[in-house]
């Protein structure tokens, strides 16, 4: 079998890559990502096409008012990348493109006889744009939403493809309400990395939530911040980790007497932080699978996240933390409260979640489930 990746930027594709190059499945990666950055990954380099020119005319779009107000720098950049792989794609048994894109390189992969497989981190893009409106209009905040252009661009790999990759059952359900055949969806859990997500000593009693990702609307900081804005407890604190948007810091602003802000840490230190927590809080309002909540787990931490975040893939309810439905800041206050009061239990869930993730949610576990799809596929 011989399978090819092509990726505008990282996500879990580099995982992926390892994987099939460890049983030698691995036929090419085409990739955004400079060889700098990418020699790091342990991947043979007459295997990785790197084509950064998209990363850089990114950047540059962005840093231009009018040209960023004028196009779409996320659809621009995309479709440049999009082209230039296409032209890397060679003949393969298994072509898996990323979405939004991937629709040059799935039209070349599908002339040269291979199945292609459309890899989709989050919810169906139609979902997504119209919940994120519903609550940017429910705060008044200008919506950053993907573009139309984008939106049709991935509708047309979702028809395209013959496969449609999806981390959780909360994806895929937004995939079968808009009418995607159930055949057509592999829904694979993803996995972590537990050597770089380990626990190690918790250096005081403090009692205390961490949050790690963008600080953004759709992650659903907001709700996070209302929650512990309403509990007033000794002995406990919030942390927040990851990179602050314009959209969140009116928020930042009412609320900043009750967090700390550490900014963006390089996801080789976080082990570190998740390890001085008691609890990991992800209120998302729209998430495939968040890898944070594997991350946080691997370092022996109870989460509680949204029905909207993938949680429920990873997360047994009242075991290994809390499943609580999204916008909802008064189940989020009462969640922690909950763990606040009973230590033992917290403990117990500490043990579960780490268990939880070590034995079946590897990066291992993931490889072996999805090429074993992948061997079924061509069978």
């Amino acid at each position: 079998m011989k399978v090819t990746i092509s990726v505008n930027g990282k996500f879990h594709a580099f995982e992926l890559a390892k994987q099939l190059e460890k049983r030698r499945f691995l036929e090419r990666l085409i990739t955004s990502y400079p060889w700098f950055k990418m020699s790091k990954e342990g991947l043979p380099k007459e295997k990785v096409a790197s084509l950064p020119m998209k990363e850089i005319m990114q950047q540059a779009l962005n840093f231009i008012p009018f040209l960023k107000n004028k196009i779409s720098p996320e659809w621009y950049s995309a479709s440049l990348f999009d082209k230039q792989a296409s032209r890397y794609v060679r003949p393969c048994d298994i072509f898996v493109g990323w979405s939004g894109s991937s629709l040059h390189s799935l039209r070349k992969a599908k002339s040269l006889g291979a199945i292609t497989i459309l890899e989709r981190c989050s919810s169906h893009i139609v979902y997504q744009k119209d919940i994120l409106k519903e609550e940017y209009e429910l705060w008044g905040l200008k919506p950053a939403l993907p573009s139309s252009r984008i939106v049709e661009k991935e509708l047309d790999e979702y028809r395209q493809s013959d496969y449609i990759a999806i981390p959780s059952q909360f994806a895929k359900q937004t995939f079968l309400d808009k009418g995607v055949p159930e055949d057509k969806l592999i829904h694979i859990p993803y996995g972590v990395d537990i050597d770089i997500f380990r626990p190690i000593s918790k250096n005081d009693n403090i009692f205390r939530a961490i949050y790690v990702g963008a600080m953004t609307i759709r992650k659903g900081v907001h709700y996070l911040l209302r929650a512990v804005s309403e509990l007033n407890l000794k002995n406990f604190e919030l942390w927040l980790i990851g990179s602050l948007c314009d959209e969140i810091k009116p928020f930042f602003k009412k609320y900043r007497d009750i967090f700390k802000y550490f900014g963006h840490i390089d996801y080789r230190r976080l082990y570190r932080f998740y390890s001085q927590g008691s609890v990991f809080i992800l209120p998302s309002i729209e998430d495939g699978l968040a890898h944070v909540i594997l991350q946080a787990m691997a370092c022996g931490l109870p989460v509680i996240c949204t029905t909207n975040s993938g949680g429920q893939d990873v997360i047994r309810d009242t075991k290994e933390g809390f499943i609580v439905p999204a916008r909802n800041a008064e189940v989020l206050r009462d969640k922690i409260l909950y763990l606040y009061e009973r230590p033992n239990l917290l403990e117990e869930m500490n043990k579960l979640a780490y268990k939880r993730v070590t034995k079946n949610f590897t990066w291992d576990d993931y490889g072996e489930k999805i090429i074993d799809v992948y061997l079924n596929l061509l069978k």
